[in-house]
């Protein structure tokens, strides 16, 4: 066989050559395997295989898609060091210190969180989903004038972002601030926005006015919108047991507690929400921008 090589120009191949070109497909088929299992929601199989990749290849791409496994895993710690990593190779990518301060979040690091949002801000001053961040920063802190500082910022910076009206209303509301709130959900209601927790917002401020019956038709346009929401039921209770009737808060109460028992405690604003969001985040960006 070496005479034909010889004879025809044939180049024998070293061992080690082979051995790389080995690992590269073997690389090549651990990514592959490992995004089609997070795809398919098959996370802890899409670790394994991250994780045999990166051991042959240190590669960014695979520590992004490990970030996103671990997420879905529930194993938030690991996903914030693999997005740490990222960072260090590209230390002005704004995306992945976003993504650092949503899982820092989710941890319920609101610590980390802020420094990532300080740093993406030296990237970026006028992001107003990176004030929006900051901002829920800011009230993991219990510091509520700094969140409607931050609030106040990413409105300016984009009129449109609705999140940031929504999470100020419901700042200023907790802070007694009912006008102020109040003309933060007529802007979003004026928009269209019929979302859920626009519609909430608005009933529990007109609960706070004490216009009971506006409340119960805002609760009542909640419930019509998700009939689950827990929250809408008992505070709907409140009303109508505070506005003469009884039999009607008790009913709310009852069938509250019964979607309580059937949802096992689980209630809106959970670490799953929290979790299934990012996910949803996740599915949209690619952090690292490949």
């Amino acid at each position: 066989m070496n005479f034909f090589k010889a004879l025809f120009g044939g180049k024998e191949e070293r061992p080690e050559e082979k051995e790389r070109a080995d690992e590269a497909k073997r690389f090549d088929v651990l990514k592959y395997d490992g995004v089609r299992a997070l795809r398919s929601g098959q996370a802890d199989y899409a670790i394994k295989c991250f994780t045999h990749a990166l051991r042959i290849n240190e590669d960014l791409e695979i520590r992004d898609y490990m970030s996103q496994a671990c997420i879905r895993a529930d194993r938030l710690p690991e996903a914030y060091e693999h997005l740490l990593q990222i960072i260090k190779e590209q230390p002005d990518n704004l995306q992945v210190y976003m993504r650092i301060a949503e899982v820092a979040y989710m941890m319920e690091d609101y610590t980390s969180m802020a420094d990532a949002c300080e740093k993406a801000m030296l990237i970026d001053g006028n992001n107003d989903k990176v004030a929006y961040l900051y901002a829920k920063a800011c009230l993991g802190h219990g510091d509520a004038v700094n969140a409607v500082a931050m609030l106040t910022k990413a409105v300016s910076i984009n009129p449109d972002n609705a999140e940031a009206y929504l999470l100020r209303g419901e700042t200023l509301l907790d802070g007694g601030d009912v006008t102020a709130a109040d003309d933060d959900v007529l802007r979003l209601l004026k928009d269209g926005d019929a979302s859920e927790e626009a519609l909430l917002l608005k009933a529990r401020i007109e609960k706070a006015k004490g216009e009971n019956d506006v409340a119960i038709h805002y609760y009542d346009m909640v419930i019509d919108v998700n009939p689950f929401n827990i929250d809408a039921y008992r505070e709907r209770g409140d009303v109508k047991t505070a506005s003469g009737d009884v039999d009607g808060g008790k009913e709310d109460f009852a069938y509250a507690d019964e979607l309580a028992r059937d949802n096992d405690g689980n209630v809106a604003g959970s670490h799953e929400d929290v979790a299934k969001k990012i996910k949803d985040a996740y599915d949209s960006i690619n952090p690292i921008g490949l």
